[in-house]
């Protein structure tokens, strides 16, 4: 192993800009996000060949001195054969109780396949609460160094058997996206079931490979397909998504099928590239911006909207004037105008029912009916981007 993740106190780790898909072959740290439809057969069990095939070259990444981590889906299909059942499950505690037979089997065949290399694997189940709370992700960031300062391979995944929000509405792009940039990583693929991206629908006359995108912005107009396979929960259009997450924040990302990973890992010109950025600060508020969803959305009046959106100050109760959605402390919410245009998201100080509670209360009234710590701001500045 390298060794170069080891940041002990220096703090977070930042990434050696990738400009060229050529350089991908030197990534001293890389994230790998494999979907459901590439580890399953057409029932949708897990095929075991193809996760050996993956970890084939991971561990060779590896054996050439890269750090490498895991993000894989695949927990709720790998249960859909052993428990009988024809597709993926729509309710909630279908999918919970599949993803915990699920992981089980998913974590006993990465351990499998990476040890016929003599690499070890570690499981890591987060949901995007656990990357995103300032309580929590720099607990997720210290676990994931320390496996790889002990050259183990993490292997993460979607707490699935626990997440409710997260289990209908996320995808493992974002939670890949969100890995890469929490570790620093120098390079991100994205393996699915597509080759690249292409101009139009691959199966259309005239559709070609895009194989570079220096900026994300100059995709408009392209056709980008939004269903994913009967097995997984991602499309192509999260695909692009994390790809532009990775990239503004200074890691490359190559999006491409888990059949070309080989050839991709070595820099080879296939799938579609997205080159590493420079000058944005890596950091939550970035997260913010570009990786979450807001559990829930907080009006203001029109004075706090100008406070928030120009003064960049901290949110304070006395300006809203609505709580829509059900949330705890600690997540994101987007941030309104009066007329219900999102200005800004940040990381709320109480939850939904505490904020109905304060809403448009002054401090002094705050401190006497509800107590000194509702004083607070209900987002403080230090954890609010304006968009």
């Amino acid at each position: 192993m390298s060794g170069s993740g080891s940041t002990g106190g220096a703090g977070p780790r930042q990434p050696s800009r990738i400009a060229a898909r050529g350089s991908l072959a030197g990534a001293a740290r890389v994230v790998v996000k494999i979907g459901s439809s590439s580890l399953t057969d057409d029932r949708g069990r897990l095929d075991q060949s193809r996760v050996a095939d993956i970890a084939a070259t991971a561990a060779s990444l590896a054996a050439g001195g890269s750090e490498v981590v895991i993000v894989s889906s695949g927990a709720i299909a790998a249960a859909l054969g052993p428990l009988g059942l024809p597709e993926r499950p729509t309710s909630v505690p279908l999918q919970q109780a599949a993803a915990s037979v699920g992981q089980a089997l998913l974590a006993t065949a990465w351990s499998s396949a990476f040890g016929d290399h003599g690499r070890r694997t570690g499981q890591v189940l987060l949901t995007e609460s656990d990357v995103i709370r300032p309580q929590t992700y720099r607990n997720v960031r210290s676990a994931l160094e320390s496996l790889l300062d002990l050259a183990a391979i993490p292997v993460v995944n979607e707490n699935d058997t626990t997440a409710t929000h997260e289990i209908r509405f996320g995808d493992n792009d974002r939670l890949a996206a969100l890995v890469a940039q929490l570790l620093g990583a120098d390079a991100l693929f994205l393996l699915t079931d597509v080759d690249a991206l292409y101009t139009a629908p691959p199966t259309e006359p005239g559709a070609e490979r895009i194989g570079l995108v220096e900026d994300p912005a100059r995709l408009t107009g392209v056709s980008i397909g939004s269903v994913g396979s009967k097995v997984g929960t991602g499309g192509m259009v999260t695909k692009l998504s994390a790809a532009q997450l990775a990239s503004t924040t200074g890691t490359a990302a190559l999006l491409t099928s888990a059949g070309q990973f080989a050839a991709a890992a070595a820099g080879e010109d296939v799938g579609t590239f997205f080159p590493g950025q420079e000058g944005r600060r890596r950091s939550r508020l970035v997260w913010l911006r570009f990786a979450t969803r807001g559990a829930g959305t907080l009006t203001l009046d029109e004075g706090a909207a100008e406070a928030v959106a120009t003064r960049r100050r901290s949110l304070l109760a006395v300006g809203i004037t609505a709580v829509a959605g059900t949330f705890p402390d600690g997540v994101p919410v987007d941030i309104a105008r009066p007329d219900g245009a999102v200005i800004a998201r940040g990381l709320t100080s109480f939850s939904s029912d505490e904020l109905r509670a304060m809403a448009g209360r002054g401090t002094h009234e705050l401190r006497e009916v509800l107590g000194e710590r509702f004083r607070r701001p209900a987002v403080h500045r230090d954890q609010l981007v304006v968009l």
